[in-house]
């Protein structure tokens, strides 16, 4: 890789719209001691790049690459365990906050956040998995969901591809599913997902609609709607129960938030960030999700595939919320 050659990236020039992504030529990074330089062939788009894009995120400068996963082809190595020509995903890890992500042709990154990937899928159904799949994983685990469990599920943001993707493992699991959305266009893919039951969410309490399902309350409740939503979640859950919350479709802070006089006696409250299946740690756990992916066990989710010079359209229909699981640039 010669280090006068350049590459297109869609580039976070200040805070602001969608308009605030443009694509620019960059120089091909450099390899360095402890990174390796990255082909990209695809990058899932997520809510929290948005959120950076608009301002939300104090520790990133501008002008910035946006992307926090990417899955590609290594094209030069530092590390003798990554040969060059290894697949490789990646996600977190500060990528596309203090460091260049995956909105780019090449991206340089840690040696420790790489996971080799043995697959045959194709480029763009591979992006839509890493991110999605490692973060419904870990918040089924962190709400102790598992397989046999014959359990009650209720998933807020059913439809974002994070929900897609927990109902497809929980389903499997043999768990009774219930979740909701704003948009009843969006039933019949959360049916195809394994959910059994579609509530409609109307932004308010859905105590009346969940304990007609569900008299007692569902054990677990998977919140991806977040701060909006989550006292409200600890509220609908059984006495005893659980709740996680793994998303921030409304954000990220909870105003006045007070844990004893909202968090019900014996009620567990979790939380699971995608930072802690970052590289080796959620490396077995990808090549699993991939494996039952290719034997048609869990559905990709994939909603839509943008190319680099749509990122602007990509923000725009994520932040319009058209989308019905992942959406992925291929650059």
């Amino acid at each position: 890789m010669r280090e006068n050659m350049s590459m297109r990236a869609a580039v976070c020039v200040r805070a602001g719209g969608p308009e605030a992504l443009e694509i620019r030529e960059l120089p091909i990074p450099v390899v360095r001691d402890g990174w390796s330089l990255v082909h990209v062939k695809g990058a899932g788009l997520n809510r929290s790049e948005l959120r950076t894009r608009q301002g939300y995120s104090p520790n990133v400068m501008f002008p910035r690459v946006l992307g926090i996963e990417c899955v590609g082809i290594v094209a030069a190595s530092t590390d003798p365990g990554l040969p060059e020509g290894t697949t490789v995903a990646a996600v977190m890890g500060e990528m596309g906050r203090q460091f260049d992500g995956g909105y780019a042709e090449y991206a340089l990154l840690p040696n420790s956040l790489l996971m080799p990937i043995t697959t045959t899928l194709p480029w763009d159904v591979l992006a839509a998995l890493p991110e999605t799949y490692l973060t419904a994983r870990g918040a089924l685990d962190a709400l102790g969901v598992a397989p046999g469990d014959q359990g009650r599920l209720l998933i807020r943001g059913g439809t974002s591809s994070v929900g897609m993707a927990a109902a497809s493992i929980a389903s499997g699991y043999g768990v009774e599913i219930a979740a909701t959305t704003r948009q009843h266009g969006k039933i019949d893919a959360l049916t195809a997902a394994g959910v059994d039951h579609v509530l409609a969410d109307d932004g308010g309490s859905l105590a009346a609609s969940v304990h007609t399902l569900w008299p007692e309350g569902p054990d677990y409740v998977l919140d991806l709607v977040g701060a909006s939503t989550l006292v409200d979640s600890l509220r609908l859950v059984r006495r005893g129960g659980r709740v996680c919350m793994a998303g921030s479709l409304s954000g990220w802070l909870i105003p006045d938030f007070e844990p004893i006089a909202m968090i019900p006696s014996g009620t567990t409250l979790t939380a699971f960030h995608s930072d802690d299946c970052k590289g080796s740690a959620g490396a077995t756990v990808l090549q699993r999700v991939v494996d039952e992916v290719e034997a048609g066990v869990y559905r990709p989710n994939l909603d839509r595939v943008f190319g680099l010079d749509d990122i602007v359209a990509a923000h725009r229909y994520m932040e319009n919320n058209r989308a019905t699981g992942k959406l992925v640039v291929v650059p």
